[in-house]
């Protein structure tokens, strides 16, 4: 991947650099186009050198630029202020970040109905319902925060991965936003940013850290050596713990407003966790990789045998019907979190021997707002004398913060784009990444699943950034 990467990069043209304050920011690369340098009333750093890509696989628009640049940290600390817009699954969210952490304002109108009615994540119902509501919601992230667009330094929005008929409708609303009012725009990966927002909530947090990313499409065990640079020791070989955890739900005939999740985890507390025996998935492979398809057969297979009948809702069941339900519901939890803390001890283990420095792991996503699962995994990281992060929920799930708090960390590196025109041409080509890995494959964690999901429409953000650094 490198290699031909490095072969695009002969192509590259670099500007001068010039010297403007006493910190020096080093690399950076950033998927968007040619940057040009606009004088504006707030501080933002100017005369970036970069370097340029030919264009992506399904976007001609797509662009990387890397620069080195000296900056002022006290601007940065004290006058950035960073619009941050997620829509790449079923909520649409907008958050005002500062510089120095501060959360301005938080807005995420949820697809909950949606939800309930398809019963998981139905993508045009989704792109849909983003566009009634998008700019509601940066609307309402403005005047929560008491701002206008013209007191913002950027703007940042998710470009990948997720649904792409979800994420155009954030990127178009950035663009807007952006190009109207002169503002960078920061292109943010939605991974990065889950486990990049523990930084902001716990500032102790440094490179390198261990992070478990878990939600309804990802399980990911990444190594974070520094902003940009992921090693991935582990990932699904097939079907993400949310997606087990929602198709659990609608099965047991669960309310699905809140998502499977919570709704799984509520009904278990009810239930005997030993009442039936699932199998540990992939017990045999001694990787970090996860599979959740099997655990939901027998799932589904338990329920058939039970003659539960899904159409009945919870709140209608008789008491022992309920009780079969939340001994289902507790048992599969059970196993479910087996599996993630034998991954995440073998995970933890090889982060050691990779950075022995390593004093945390960040556990994110979604499902990390479920609490059993951060009890179970606490107990993992004490034999390794390691301190667990969790965001707080509402920081777990996709919001807002989490991409504007991300867009401060790279802008800080140089990593953002120049303001896009006010209005962009019908046939424009959005840069969006609906399959965009973070890091690159530990090889001692590969693995030959024929289930895995190889293919891959975009370079994972590492690789683009090793590459550049050669380069230089």
């Amino acid at each position: 991947m490198v290699s031909s990467l490095l072969t695009l990069l002969s192509t590259f043209s670099r500007l001068n650099l010039v010297q403007k304050s006493s910190i020096f920011i080093p690399f950076t690369f950033k998927a968007l186009s040619l940057l040009k340098f606009h004088k504006q009333p707030r501080l933002r750093p100017f005369n970036t050198p970069l370097l340029r890509f030919p264009s992506s696989l399904n976007s001609p628009t797509a662009h990387f630029s890397t620069s080195r640049r000296p900056v002022s940290s006290k601007s940065f600390d004290d006058d950035l202020v960073v619009l941050g817009i997620e829509t790449s699954c079923d909520d649409t969210a907008a958050a005002i970040v500062r510089g120095n952490g501060e959360i301005l304002s938080q807005v995420v109108s949820s697809q909950a109905d949606l939800l309930a009615r398809y019963g998981g994540v139905a993508p045009k119902m989704a792109e849909e319902a983003h566009s009634q509501v998008i700019d509601q919601v940066v609307q309402d992230a403005l005047d929560k925060a008491s701002l206008t667009e013209r007191e913002l330094s950027a703007v940042a929005v998710t470009i990948g991965p997720g649904l792409s008929l979800c994420l155009r409708v954030g990127v178009q609303k950035a663009r807007r936003v952006a190009g109207s009012f002169n503002l960078p725009i920061i292109s943010v990966h939605h991974m990065e940013a889950h486990a990049l927002v523990a930084r902001l909530i716990e500032k102790e947090l440094q490179f390198p850290f261990l992070a478990l990313l878990i939600s309804g499409g990802h399980n990911l065990l990444v190594l974070a050596h520094h902003l940009g640079h992921y090693t991935q020791l582990g990932t699904t070989i097939d079907d993400a713990i949310g997606e087990a955890f929602d198709k659990t739900a609608k099965w047991l005939g669960l309310d699905m407003r809140k998502s499977g999740g919570p709704a799984v985890e509520q009904l278990a507390q009810e239930g005997d966790a030993e009442s039936v025996r699932f199998s540990i998935p992939m017990k045999q492979h001694k990787d970090c990789n996860f599979s959740y398809a099997g655990l939901k057969t027998q799932v589904k297979l338990a329920i058939a045998s039970r003659n539960i009948d899904a159409k009945v809702p919870l709140s209608c069941a008789s008491s022992l019907d309920r009780s079969s339900r939340a001994d289902i519901a507790a048992s599969f939890q059970r196993v479910a979190v087996l599996h993630l803390e034998e991954r995440c001890e073998r995970a933890v283990e090889w982060a050691l021997k990779i950075e022995p420095s390593i004093k945390h792991l960040v556990v994110s996503g979604g499902v990390a707002s479920n609490q059993y699962i951060r009890s179970r995994l606490d107990q993992v990281v004490q034999k390794y004398s390691l301190q667990l992060v969790c965001p707080p929920p509402n920081l777990c799930t996709d919001n807002g913060v989490m991409i504007a708090w991300t867009g401060i960390e790279n802008f800080r590196a140089g990593r953002y784009d120049s303001p896009p025109p006010t209005n962009d041409p019908d046939d424009f080509m959005y840069d969006l990444r609906p399959r965009w890995p973070l890091g690159e494959e530990y090889a001692e964690g590969s693995s030959d699943a024929r289930s895995l999901r190889r293919a891959r429409v975009h370079p994972s953000l590492t690789s683009l950034v090793q590459a550049s650094l050669q380069q230089q």
